[in-house]
């Protein structure tokens, strides 16, 4: 056991942060945080979004300089550490960005960083190559190598990530939102290897607003609120609500949203729905009043459904009904004109213009709906439409004129909301609503979404969360390799019951 000169141990945790404060601005970040982790220790961080995680990854991984307070690392005291430093003492983090080379290949982009360390001065496809399809097959993921990373998806980019990181010779891996794009079937195959390198004594944080994931994969739990420690324990010491009390200062029920339906007309029918190569024969009816969830994993084909649904894609065969007129949507302003809104799966890159200003975001869709012929815009009435959306939906903000990029994910995905709710749609289509959400934050997302059944707008969601499934939808579609193969009413099934129902390819 290791001490320091004033008699203190240090040696039985790899990693503690004592004390530490950090301002920017004169806004207080964290305020006397703390955090410990043991050598083959599963450590989550929990809490809501803006409450100091980020933060304080970056303190131990040595982006910021702690205003006060110190990090220990394997027994060695730090006032402030360079991001290289602390790479060297064994920290890697997986941060929610990807830091990915789009130009560049899958092999090179899981071999860059430890080409880097090990001192090599030119790049070998060979070495790369090989250091790739081995960290691939150790996560058992099929991937391939070639393809550059600006062609895949965002769940594969993740992927990608997560096997640089493991590549190197890790103490310590820090995983901040890591499954967040990622399907069951990847997140299984991510808790295994969260297992063998528990197994090899390196420690690991893992922040995560998945409440599931983190009772199965920690052993220990910090929460985090407003900058500060507000408890921590082992995980078995806590239960769900407990948690989120914790975390949010107030009891949140997780409850299913009870709509009253109207079956007599759809308002989206879909007859034979095909795309080549990704879903064939699609048939489902979507109802006034109801919240519509489809499920799959990975491959399933549901969010080229969902991309065919907004006219992103064109499909190869089939019709399309809304409100009983049939559509032929050749892209999405077709569908915008339509009545058609689309809240994307991945809101930063397809759903918000992130430098753009939270008014400017909202007033998107609706420019051409407050516009003469000559083109002239009624700004009075596209302010006003534009601030009766963000008022809404509480969106909290220092100023409509601030970027989209200064909102947390919660924010982020309200402006996406009210930029759709602000055209007036007559049906709404969600893809994985909540992504990278808090989950106070998911509970309100949850209750606007239900909100918009209940005025009549018709609300499909598609998602492999199955709780938020389970929780937020009246009737679940099931696609399994491009098909429909199951449909059922939410309340007559359960998690085990719909996990059973998809097929793992």
């Amino acid at each position: 056991m290791g001490f320091t000169g004033d008699g203190e141990e240090l040696n039985e945790f790899y990693l503690e942060a004592r004390g530490i404060k950090k301002s920017f601005g004169g806004i207080l970040a964290l305020r006397e945080v703390s955090l410990r982790i043991r050598p083959g220790e599963a450590h989550c961080l929990v809490g809501e979004n803006g409450c100091g995680k980020s933060t304080l990854i970056k303190v131990i991984s040595g982006v910021y300089a702690p205003d006060e307070g110190r990090i220990v690392i394997d027994g060695n005291p730090f006032k402030k550490l360079s991001p290289s430093e602390s790479m060297a003492l064994g920290v890697q983090v997986i941060y929610q960005d990807f830091s990915l080379f789009g130009n560049l290949t899958v092999s090179e982009n899981i071999a860059m960083a430890y080409n880097v360390s090990s001192g090599f001065k030119f790049s070998n496809k060979k070495r790369d190559l090989e250091l790739a399809r081995g960290i691939l097959d150790e996560i058992n993921v099929q991937l391939n190598p070639f393809t550059e990373v600006a062609k895949i998806s965002v769940a594969q980019r993740q992927i990608v990530a997560i096997c640089r990181a493991l590549l190197q010779n890790a103490k310590l891996v820090i995983m901040d939102e890591p499954t967040t794009a990622l399907t069951t079937k990847e997140i299984d195959s991510l808790f295994r290897i969260i297992d063998g390198l528990k197994k090899k004594n390196v420690a690991l944080l893992f922040v995560s607003h998945k409440l599931d994931e983190v009772f199965e994969v920690s052993e220990y739990v910090n929460i985090m609120r407003n900058g500060t420690n507000v408890m921590e324990g082992p995980t078995s010491e806590f239960d769900r609500s407990k948690m989120i009390y914790h975390m949010t200062g107030r009891e949140i029920a997780e409850k299913s949203h009870a709509l009253e339906i109207d079956r007599n007309t759809p308002i989206l029918r879909v007859k034979g729905l095909s795309r080549k190569n990704e879903f064939k024969n699609v048939s489902f009816e979507a109802y006034r009043g109801e919240v519509l969830g489809i499920t799959g994993l990975l491959g399933s084909g549901r969010t080229p459904l969902a991309e065919t649904l907004f006219g992103i894609v064109r499909k190869t065969d089939g019709e399309m009904y809304l409100n009983g007129r049939r559509l032929e949507l050749r892209n999405a302003g077709d569908a915008v004109r339509a009545g058609i809104g689309y809240v994307p799966e991945d809101r930063l890159t397809q759903g918000l213009f992130l430098n753009v200003s939270i008014y400017r975001n909202i007033a998107a869709t609706i420019l051409s709906m407050y516009s003469n012929k000559f083109s002239f815009m009624n700004k009075r009435k596209i302010s006003a439409a534009v601030r009766q959306q963000a008022k809404g939906l509480a969106i909290k903000a220092a100023s409509l004129e601030a970027p989209a990029s200064s909102l947390s994910g919660g924010n982020q995905q309200r402006v996406v909301l009210a930029k759709w709710l602000a055209a007036q749609p007559k049906l709404l289509i969600f893809n994985c609503p909540t992504v990278g959400v808090d989950v106070g934050s998911k509970s309100e997302i949850h209750e606007i979404i239900a909100s918009f059944a209940r005025q009549g707008i018709g609300v499909v969601v598609i998602s492999d969360d199955l709780p938020e499934i389970l929780s937020l939808c009246n009737r679940v579609l099931v696609m399994n390799v491009g098909e429909i193969t199951g449909e059922y009413q939410a309340g007559d099934i359960d998690e085990t019951f719909l996990q059973g129902q998809l097929v793992k390819v």
